[in-house]
């Protein structure tokens, strides 16, 4: 899954095109991509979001089939900080890495779904990724675009994000 392949499909497209025409001001500021690896692949997702500096808030283009407008609901109004667009990367090739890492961490399980997340921040882009592992394991992995390289992972389970109070509300 190539950035610059999907981001072309979008600027192509006429819903995009009347985007722009209505918001010349808007930008990149965010990308999602879903992996689906449980399903090879058919319920992959790619969503670019723009920001809209004088309204405030962001749209969103789902690309993974025809290109479909989709505003979105943000609560958050402080600016985004704009994407780059030049972004070559393909994302099997980061899946890749991530998998090395997995082995080299010794971690079990198959990756079900991998969520990368193109952000900027500080100035640069990096990948955010949630992977869902068949085990009921998570890893969170920050990847640097500019370096292509893996600078933060973390292996947690989904108990380890429950916070489980025993025996709450009873009475002694």
């Amino acid at each position: 899954m190539n950035f610059q392949f999907f981001y072309e499909k979008l600027v192509d497209s006429d819903e995009y095109k009347k985007f722009i025409k209505k918001n010349p001001k808007a930008y990149l500021c965010s990308c999602l991509f879903i992996l689906d690896r449980e399903h090879s692949g058919k319920e992959n997702k790619i969503h670019f979001d723009f920001w809209l500096p004088s309204e405030k808030k962001m749209n969103s283009f789902r690309v993974d089939g025809k290109v479909e407008f989709m505003p979105v609901e943000n609560f958050e109004t402080k600016p985004f900080e704009k994407v780059s667009v030049e972004h070559t990367f393909n994302l099997e090739d980061f899946e890749k890495m991530i998998m090395d890492k997995m082995t080299e961490e010794k971690i079990n399980g198959r990756i079900q779904k991998l969520l990368f997340s193109l952000q900027r921040s500080n100035g640069k882009d990096f990948l955010i990724v949630t992977g869902f592992l068949n085990n009921l394991g998570l890893i969170k992995v920050n990847i640097s675009i500019e370096e292509n390289k893996i600078i933060d992972f973390e292996k947690k389970s989904f108990f380890d994000m429950m916070k489980i109070v025993k025996g709450k509300g009873k009475k002694e």
